[in-house]
């Protein structure tokens, strides 16, 4: 069958098209399931990060820790504070501090409603995740209000009544699979 070189190029560009979009692979680095808990997830945002070669390649490595990171805006710009990625182990002079603040790329639109909400009262805004996006390190970062203690027993009891469903359910399926 003939196909004219036209259509095959056009193919080609739709297939890396597709590939590009928010779609792509995500290889995660680290998260921060401690802010899922003491946090109620209002909005997520995805945002890059200003790093230089020492802390992408110690990325690379897996050691990183969102435990006490948090963001804050400062004239007009998006800094990471706390976040620690550690040394990189070859590197020599040339090496980053651990927990140096690292501004994140975001959208003027997307910096200024965050602003607004981080103003109201008990809202802040946590790093959820540290990823890389098509060679590209990213950050997931959330707007969120912090849960009070009752709130988190309740998030706790619902997770854990829902893992008991599952399991119902999956051993009700095996009883009738076997039956």
């Amino acid at each position: 069958m003939y196909v004219p070189k036209e259509s095959q190029q056009k193919q080609g560009t739709a297939a890396k098209s597709r590939d590009g979009e928010k779609g792509g692979k995500r290889k995660i680095v680290a998260q921060n399931k401690k802010a899922r808990h003491d946090y109620a997830i209002i909005d997520t945002y995805e945002a890059g990060i200003v790093l230089t070669g020492t802390e992408v390649k110690s990325l690379r490595q897996g050691r990183t820790s969102l435990a006490d990171g948090f963001v804050q805006i400062d004239r007009g710009e998006a800094w990471l504070h706390n976040a620690h990625i550690p040394e990189y182990s070859q590197g020599s002079w040339t090496n980053h501090s651990a927990r140096r603040k690292r501004k994140l790329l975001l959208h003027r639109e997307e910096i200024d409603k965050l602003a607004a909400k981080a103003e109201e009262t008990g809202h802040t805004i946590v790093p959820l995740a540290l990823y890389f996006r098509d060679g590209r390190a990213k950050a997931e970062i959330a707007l969120a209000r912090g849960k009070k203690e009752y709130d988190k027993r309740q998030t706790l009891r619902e997770k854990q009544d829902r893992r008991e469903t599952d399991r119902a359910i999956a051993a009700a399926k095996r009883r009738q699979r076997g039956a």
